[in-house]
């Protein structure tokens, strides 16, 4: 039997309790604001602002207001266009998921590289980093749902394995686990609005996470719980309910 991957990370200090307390506060919003009740209107607003936020953290100058309209920048309508087609990707990351972060960059990054780069890794080490993470995707693991989002995250953004939008790819992908695996099935909580809030801490735990130390990874992953309290707070559901 194949050990899992994974199990060492629910080993360092502090990481079970909060992350359980993590879900719990998702599950207090999804379940309390009327899960059942929601509309596509009200995941197309998440989106929408999960889009916003990671563009801004990718560089974009747009509001949100802008963005709304259809006048943001470039960056900023990138990552709307991939946000519209994210959650159709869901199949795809369960079965195939080497494919769908390939198609992730695709949709990203259309129209800003050339063609035949689209969804094809810089090089052979990004193809063996992104063929790792595939394979974590796919194998058994314990491992809370939440553990393995910020996992997949830190590792795209840290390792940057395609020609550009690497930070908005890592953010998608990372709200596609949280959907994919039942944590929050109709994409209604907004990490990317939780890391730009949190960004000083975003951005230099990650800079951790990249000098691949038991310290960074365990930085990197009590980071992640307390985003994604904030991930909940910043649903839509909160607005509509209050």
């Amino acid at each position: 039997m194949t050990a899992d991957p994974l199990a060492w990370l629910v080993s360092l200090e502090g990481v079970p309790s909060a992350y359980a307390a993590a879900r719990d506060g998702i599950d207090v919003v999804l379940r309390d604001r009327g899960l059942r009740r929601t509309s596509p209107e009200t995941t197309a607003e998440s989106l929408l602002r999960g889009a916003h936020a990671s563009a801004v953290l990718e560089g974009s100058a747009s509001s949100l207001a802008e963005v709304r309209e259809g006048r943001g920048d470039d960056i900023a309508r990138d990552a709307v266009r991939l946000s519209t087609q994210l959650l159709g990707l869901v199949p795809t990351l369960r079965t195939a998921p080497l494919q769908a972060l390939a198609r992730l960059h695709a949709v990203a990054a259309s129209g800003s590289v050339e063609p035949e780069r689209l969804g094809r890794p810089r090089d052979a080490e990004s193809a063996g980093r992104l063929r790792d993470l595939a394979g974590m995707l796919t194998a058994p693991t314990e491992v809370p749902a939440l553990v393995v989002a910020a996992v997949v995250h830190a590792g795209l953004a840290t390792t940057a394995p395609f020609a550009s939008h690497n930070g908005i790819i890592a953010r998608a992908a990372e709200r596609l686990v949280l959907t994919t695996r039942g944590v929050d099935e109709k994409s209604l909580i907004v990490p990317e609005a939780a890391h730009l809030a949190l960004r000083p801490a975003y951005e230099s735990n990650l800079r951790g996470y990249a000098g691949a130390t038991q310290a960074g990874v365990h930085a990197w992953l009590l980071y992640a719980a307390e985003a994604y309290a904030a991930a909940a707070e910043a649903s839509p559901l909160r607005r509509t309910a209050e």
